[in-house]
C-alpha cells in the first residue's frame, strides 16, 4: 500500500513513518506542497495524507489540485488545526477524512484502512503479517503472540520488543538499537531497561529454557534465533 505523506515537521514524518510500517504501509515523504504535487503525478499512490500548514503550497490548494487530476484516490488531512470551520475547509476542498494532531497510530492506521476499502476493494488486500520461531507465533495485524498456539499475555512494552526481534530475526540487536526502535529513547544510553525487559520477556516465552528464543552475544547485544 503506497502511501505519499506530506509533511514537514521531521519528528512527525519519522514517528508516522515507523509507525505505519508495522501496518504495512510503504511511505514515500514529500516536506512541501509543489513536491508533493509532481509526485503525485509522477508516481501512483494509493493514499494520500497531507498537513494544512505547508511550504510553497499549503494542503487545502495541494488536495484540490490532487482532486481535480483523480477523483478515486483517497485523501486524509492531518492537521493541528482543529476548529469545525478548518475540518469544513479540508472537507469541502477534496479531502475524505480529516484527523487532528496528535493522534494514535493505531487509529491513524485503521482510518487510512477503511478509506482504502471504501476506495476500490481489493486495493487493500490485506497481507497476513504472521511471524514464527520455532514454537513461537506473532501475528503483528491482532498484535497478539503465542506459544505452542497458547496466548502470552505480554504489556504493550514486551510485545513491541518482541515484535522487534521476530521482524528482526537473526540479526544482532544493540542495546542501542532496541532503545531507538522500541523506546524511541536515543540518549541515556546507562539505563539497563533494555536487560531488564529481555528477562521479562524470555520468562514469558520458556520459563524453563529462557535463551530459547533471545540469545545474548556478548559485547553486541542480542539476537534471536533458533537455540541449536
Amino acid at each position: 500500500m503506497a502511501v505519499l505523506l506530506v509533511e514537514d515537521e521531521p519528528n512527525i514524518v519519522s514517528v508516522i513513518k515507523r509507525g505505519l510500517a508495522d501496518f504495512g504501509f510503504e511511505i514515500s515523504v514529500a516536506t512541501d506542497g509543489l513536491t508533493a504535487l509532481q509526485m503525485t503525478i509522477d508516481h501512483q499512490f494509493d493514499l494520500v495524507i497531507l498537513d494544512v500548514m505547508l511550504p510553497s503550497m499549503d494542503g487545502i490548494q495541494l488536495c484540490k489540485h490532487i482532486r481535480e487530476r483523480d477523483e478515486n484516490i483517497p485523501i486524509l488531512m492531518l492537521t493541528a488545526l482543529d476548529s469545525t470551520e478548518n475540518i469544513v475547509t479540508g472537507l469541502n476542498s477534496g479531502a475524505d477524512d480529516y484527523m487532528v494532531k496528535p493522534f494514535k497510530m493505531i487509529e491513524l492506521a485503521t482510518r487510512l484502512k477503511t478509506l482504502l476499502r471504501r476506495a476500490g476493494g481489493n486495493s487493500i488486500q490485506q497481507p497476513k503479517n504472521i511471524y514464527r520461531i520455532a514454537d513461537l507465533e506473532l501475528d503483528a495485524d491482532a498484535k497478539i503472540a503465542s506459544v505452542k498456539q497458547v496466548p502470552l499475555n505480554l504489556t504493550a512494552t514486551e510485545y513491541r520488543l518482541l515484535e522487534h526481534f521476530i521482524k528482526n530475526q537473526r540479526k544482532v540487536l544493540s542495546r542501542i538499537q532496541l532503545l531507538e526502535s522500541v523506546w524511541d529513547i536515543d540518549f541515556n544510553l546507562g539505563t539497563n531497561v533494555v536487560d531488564v525487559y529481555i528477562n521479562y520477556l524470555r520468562k514469558k516465552l520458556d520459563s524453563k529454557n529462557p535463551a530459547k528464543y533471545i540469545q545474548t552475544v556478548f559485547g553486541m547485544g542480542y539476537m534471536m534465533k533458533e537455540s541449536d
